[in-house]
């Protein structure tokens, strides 16, 4: 069972449990919010997250994590882990993306983190996707702007693909990833045409793949023969969150 809950008007107001509220009202219990972060990069995994909040630990404040800044996010994203009943994680990374394409791989990862929850969920509510999974959902439009958890969601998925961005940015300093998290800024296209690719980029999107053929130096195929620091299988199980 799936429906999809389009916004009336296009101004965005401040995510809420309503919609939660509502169900728990139908006799539901166990309500994950599930977003994710990274489509649009041109490097590393598409990140989803699967939250289960607690009505009796509220966490005030939760917004979209794209209207937030980034310590504010921190801050949530603590609060999220301790509070919620259930996390989860999932993800695919750009190998996949470039074998299923980024909207099969962003299902995926958003199946993969619902199906991770140590807590069963018994309603799905869904930032604009539709998921293959057996458990009744609702996709909302602007999902991460109208309901508490998925904004939620949104904010832990963010958090944690920015540390990964981070730690990679060790690794390939010259394309900025801690700046840039990937997407396609100037100084990431420049350095793509400069350098070329890393394993990790998503070579089915074209300034990654215009960059092989417009690259000068020899990076590009020195990295098409390393490994990857990762492969989807080492992301598979995140931190499950809270049983309690």
């Amino acid at each position: 069972m799936s429906t999809v809950d389009r916004p009336l008007q296009k101004k965005r107001s401040r995510p809420n449990s309503h919609r939660e509220a509502h169900l728990r009202r139908k006799g539901f219990i166990s309500i994950a919010g599930v977003d994710e972060v990274g489509r649009g990069c041109l490097f590393g995994p598409v990140v989803a997250a699967a939250v289960i909040l607690d009505p009796k630990h509220p966490i005030r404040g939760l917004q979209d994590s794209k209207q937030i800044s980034p310590q504010l996010r921190k801050t949530l994203s603590g609060q999220i882990r301790q509070c919620a009943r259930a996390f989860a994680f999932g993800a695919i990374d750009s190998a996949g993306i470039d074998r299923w394409n980024i909207y099969e791989a962003t299902r995926r990862a958003m199946s993969m983190a619902v199906q991770l929850l140590n807590v069963r969920a018994d309603f799905v509510l869904i930032d604009a996707m539709h998921l293959d999974i057996d458990i009744p959902q609702k996709s909302l439009i602007h999902g991460d702007a109208l309901c508490a958890s998925i904004a939620a969601a949104s904010i832990l998925a963010k958090v944690e693909r920015d540390h990964w961005m981070e730690t990679w940015d060790k690794l390939y300093p010259q394309y900025n990833l801690s700046s840039n998290k990937g997407y396609g800024t100037p100084d990431h296209l420049e350095a793509l045409k400069k350098y070329g690719p890393t394993p990790l980029h998503r070579f089915s999107f074209r300034p990654v793949y215009g960059a092989v053929y417009l690259n000068t130096s020899s990076n590009t195929e020195q990295c098409h023969k390393m490994t990857p620091p990762f492969s989807v299988e080492k992301f598979r199980v995140g931190d499950h969150g809270n049983t309690s």
